[in-house]
């Protein structure tokens, strides 16, 4: 009968886990979607590339919100079952509060590993995927790119401008400013300067074309300045890329490079380290840390979220005060998940830093049960 009771009480919280989780995570992602507009009306890519980078970065939303979620489901179904007199069902079937809580407290393990399982390996590789749709787009988005009257820098190294361009795809009046020097902020530079009557986009292979009639071309080569007339040229512009951050940051690179960077910097040869596109640096070695500790110990405040939630449990609803408690308990226990997200911030900071993440979750938690044994271990 205990079995079931238990199992019961986890279905219905793993249950609205699940769909508010879910939900939220839909929410924030959509939000998130529409501020990554930008990878296709500023930085050029297609559609296709914006939606498989907006969908892989749905692991990421669930795991920033999976602790906050799970205190959240918690709580409700222990204010419902109490609400509902089912509790009372647990007391009579000889059940004590000590072991409610020990049993929740299990419970809140199984979560420990899945948000371990989704910060550590889930999240950071939808991240990376997100990434190589960007690494690996190639030069098709610049018919989406192109605007009729607007200069377009999005591109590196090149400035386009197009006064027109007709409904069959031909651009007239074509200004491009190539930056051979890689700086366009360098006044006396290295830099092409090529007008166009007229023109098209060609496409050869997965290679991208500027098909130019009738202009001009202009050097500067730190202020020397030439220049000569064509009737016809192909600009290639498969060198071309976005402007948009390829390389992977911390967030993106996958637990054991991080690891492994850890390691190598322990042993005094970070320098011999070098995994895929990441370069493992001394100067970044406590954002890594910061990393390291986020994927795989921030998790621990889950225990001591169910613990502090079990408080519930300690206060009868027919009790005077007892929405009161109710208010100042989730207030309290969501200031515990703020200051865990403070802290985190602050590990890259300092020594103080890191031993307060470490140690915070496990003394509130080792002080509040100490707390409940001596006081209610004789309480039903």
């Amino acid at each position: 009968m205990k079995k079931l009771l238990f199992r019961k009480f986890a279905k219905d919280t793993f249950i609205f886990f699940t769909v508010i989780c879910i939900s939220i995570g839909l929410i924030v992602w959509v939000i998130q979607a529409v501020g990554y507009l930008d990878i296709v009306t500023e930085d050029g890519h297609g559609i296709y590339v914006y939606f498989s980078y907006s969908i892989l970065n749905f692991p990421k939303i669930i795991s920033r919100i999976f602790s906050f979620v799970f205190f959240v489901s918690l709580f409700y179904q222990i204010s419902q079952y109490e609400l509902r007199n089912e509790l009372l069902i647990f007391w009579t079937n000889g059940i004590n509060k000590i072991q409610f809580v020990n049993v929740i407290v299990a419970y809140s393990i199984l979560f420990l590993f899945l948000q371990i399982f989704l910060s550590s390996y889930l999240a950071p590789f939808g991240q990376n995927e997100a990434r190589s749709f960007i690494r690996n787009s190639n030069i098709d988005f610049f018919p989406s790119l192109i605007k009729e009257g607007k200069f377009i820098d999005t591109v590196s190294n090149l400035t386009i401008f197009i006064e027109t361009k007709d409904s069959s795809g031909n651009y007239k009046n074509i200004f491009l400013k190539d930056d051979l020097n890689g700086n366009k902020n360098v006044v006396a530079s290295k830099y092409q300067v090529i007008y166009a009557k007229k023109g098209n986009l060609n496409s050869v292979g997965k290679n991208r074309y500027f098909q130019l009639y009738e202009g001009k071309i202009l050097n500067n080569n730190n202020g020397k300045i030439t220049s000569f007339k064509f009737d016809k040229i192909d600009f290639n512009l498969s060198k071309y890329v976005s402007k948009t951050t390829t390389f992977p940051k911390i967030q993106e690179v996958p637990s054991s490079i991080l690891i492994g960077c850890l390691y190598y910097n322990y042993k005094k040869k970070i320098n011999e380290f070098k995994r895929e596109n990441f370069v493992c640096k001394s100067q970044s070695i406590n954002m890594i840390t910061q990393e390291f500790l986020k994927r795989f110990y921030k998790p621990l405040y889950l225990p001591l979220l169910a613990l502090l939630t079990c408080l519930l449990i300690f206060k009868s609803k027919e009790s005077t005060n007892y929405n009161y408690f109710k208010f100042y308990l989730f207030t309290f226990i969501f200031v515990i998940l703020i200051i865990s997200e403070i802290s985190l911030r602050y590990v890259s900071s300092n020594l103080i830093g890191i031993y307060f993440f470490i140690s915070f979750p496990i003394l509130v938690f080792l002080i509040t049960y100490f707390f409940l044994l001596t006081r209610f271990r004789n309480y039903n």
